[in-house]
């Protein structure tokens, strides 16, 4: 079945690629969103070019939806369902998603492909999620946080591998996943890649967003 897979660029996705290349999942394309204002993902705070150069080292294509500056709810919802329409046409046969638990998430995707004859895909739905950042890193993935909800965690965070320490880090009520929103990551190496992905670090920055304060840290391309 031909397979569209939602693309973070971050730890959930790159294992959920792992998982259906594994199983032979036929994954022909990665589609992720970025800001129409300054290139980004709006959530992760990553640039395009660095999710390009993903893409080039997994040998996937990549489709960007561009998202119009502080859009609304309506708006995202009918940005994706022209590209459902399209992948309609072109005969893609399943989107996949990264969820690991979040069950309003997952309705709400169910929700939105319920008129359309592309089906949902949850490849790595219902796992545990402290065994799922370990087996990530134990696979050899090499990833970076780029992003922390202000709330939950402080800025120090931001910048910082994903490794063992990282994990050792986390206050007892964060989820070792992140899932909740408590950060995001940027994989630049691992097992699916043909090569890894040159990173640097830049300044770590400090946003208000939906009424809250984010920490991003700002990844270059390496040379």
């Amino acid at each position: 079945m031909a397979t569209v897979l939602s693309w973070s660029g971050g730890k959930d996705a790159a294992f959920a690629l792992r998982e259906m290349r594994r199983s032979d999942a036929d994954v022909v394309e990665l589609l992720t969103t970025v800001s129409a204002a300054n290139d980004r993902s709006s959530m992760h705070g990553v640039r395009r070019n660095l999710y390009e150069r993903q893409a080039r080292e997994l040998g996937l294509p990549i489709r960007f939806v561009e998202i119009p500056e502080d859009a609304s709810n309506e708006a995202y919802a009918e940005a994706m369902a022209d590209v459902t329409r399209e992948y309609e046409r072109r005969g893609i046969d399943r989107l996949a998603f990264a969820d690991l638990y979040l069950e309003d998430v997952r309705a709400y995707r169910e929700e939105r492909l319920a008129d359309s004859a592309v089906e949902g895909y949850w490849p790595v739905w219902g796992r545990d999620t402290e065994s799922f950042a370990r087996d990530f890193l134990h696979a050899g993935f090499e990833a970076t946080v780029v992003a922390v909800d202000g709330s939950a965690l402080d800025a120090s965070f931001a910048g910082r591998r994903l490794d063992a320490d990282f994990l050792a880090d986390l206050p007892e009520e964060i989820d070792p996943c992140g899932e909740n929103g408590e950060f995001h990551t940027f994989v630049h190496g691992g097992p699916i890649f043909d090569g890894s992905v040159s990173i640097r670090t830049g300044e770590t920055v400090t946003k208000e967003v939906g009424g809250g304060q984010f920490h991003y840290c700002d990844l270059l391309a390496g040379d």
